[in-house]
């Protein structure tokens, strides 16, 4: 994960007691003060699960809730609570949903120069909301991207299908990890907030998209606006039936859990979880939580953040493709995978 900055907090001054060719003690002229680093406190990752191992990737998914003046929860009174747990907790790769384009620049500035982001708007170009996924520059390197919508279609910006009430679409870029050498596919998304039909419809094509990719581990963040269970079709689609590992319920290590959706009211322990970071098999889950931090008593968006520390398996140690349904389904590709 990128380099925490320390913070210099005491200054240390030493005094030397010399003796003269006289037989006459005296005290030595002051050295000047040095500077002492304090480490930098723990991120709620590390306090869970201790520091990270260099082959360790950090993981956010983080619905920001767009930008809008309107108080309580103007994106100036939560700036600042953004750029604090952003800044905290610095994660390698972070899924966002719902960021402005104005939005994101502020969150960029907010990171560095070490960060930055892809994505495009969900109306085209810089229009609207942006699925945008930002990463660490020094960590992760982009080899290829896109977007595509959650529609008849997909390759259309703006397009609209199944009823939804709102453009839902996807960002997703092909990285390589400097530090390991090994790649692997963010995959991005925001479900339709109204319609289970068009939820249903976008978690198949989604599916079916992923099929076209190269045989990669994929990491896919969102807030699918559903509950993280079987009986949810969306979940049943994507965990159940194409095999991707829910890391809330894989991982070795989990934080407290809550309603993911607090509307900056009070958390709601084992509340509903509507944002997940899903992987295919062979990635290593090896702690989650749910970042509860508030500046003072602002919340720096409706949604927690979850954060998962992920392990990539090597390369060569992962398969997936594209299979036809068996005979009496419903003729449709599935995605399945698995580990070597």
């Amino acid at each position: 994960m990128p380099t925490r900055r320390l913070v210099p907090w005491l200054l240390v001054a030493m005094t030397l007691t010399v003796v003269g060719t006289d037989g006459t003690a005296r005290e030595a002229p002051a050295a000047a003060p040095v500077p002492s680093a304090a480490v930098a406190p723990p991120t709620a990752m590390d306090a869970l699960a201790g520091p990270a191992g260099p082959a360790d990737l950090e993981v956010m998914t983080f619905n920001l809730r767009y930008a809008a003046d309107r108080t309580p929860g103007s994106w100036a009174q939560r700036r600042p609570a953004m750029r604090a747990v952003l800044t905290t907790e610095r994660p390698d790769l972070i899924g966002t949903q719902e960021g402005l384009a104005a939005q994101l620049a502020d969150i960029r500035a907010d990171l560095g120069t070490g960060y930055d982001y892809l994505g495009a708007g969900r109306d085209g170009r810089d229009r609207g909301e942006h699925m945008a996924i930002f990463y660490a520059k020094a960590r992760l390197a982009p080899q290829q991207s896109g977007n595509f919508w959650l529609s008849e279609t997909p390759e259309v910006p703006g397009s609209i299908s199944w009823a939804a009430n709102h453009t839902r679409m996807v960002t997703w870029a092909l990285f390589a990890d400097l530090t390991t050498g090994r790649r692997f596919y963010a995959v991005n998304t925001h479900l339709d907030n109204v319609s289970e039909n068009a939820r249903r419809h976008a978690a198949q094509l989604i599916r079916e998209r992923l099929a076209g990719f190269e045989p990669l581990p994929v990491v896919l963040t969102g807030d699918f606006n559903t509950p993280a269970r079987s009986s949810s079709r969306v979940y049943h689609l994507l965990v159940d039936e194409a095999g991707f590992r829910d890391t809330w319920t894989a991982a070795a290590r989990r934080g407290p859990a809550y309603a993911t959706i607090h509307n900056y009211g009070p958390l709601i322990p084992g509340g509903e979880r509507d944002d997940w970071i899903l992987t295919t098999p062979g990635v290593t889950a090896l702690a989650t939580l749910m970042n509860t931090y508030r500046l003072g008593t602002q919340h720096p968006s409706d949604h927690l953040p979850v954060q998962a520390r992920l392990r990539l398996p090597r390369d060569g140690c992962f398969r997936g493709g594209l299979v036809h349904a068996q005979a009496g389904e419903d003729a449709r590709a599935v995605l399945q995978f698995e580990q070597c």
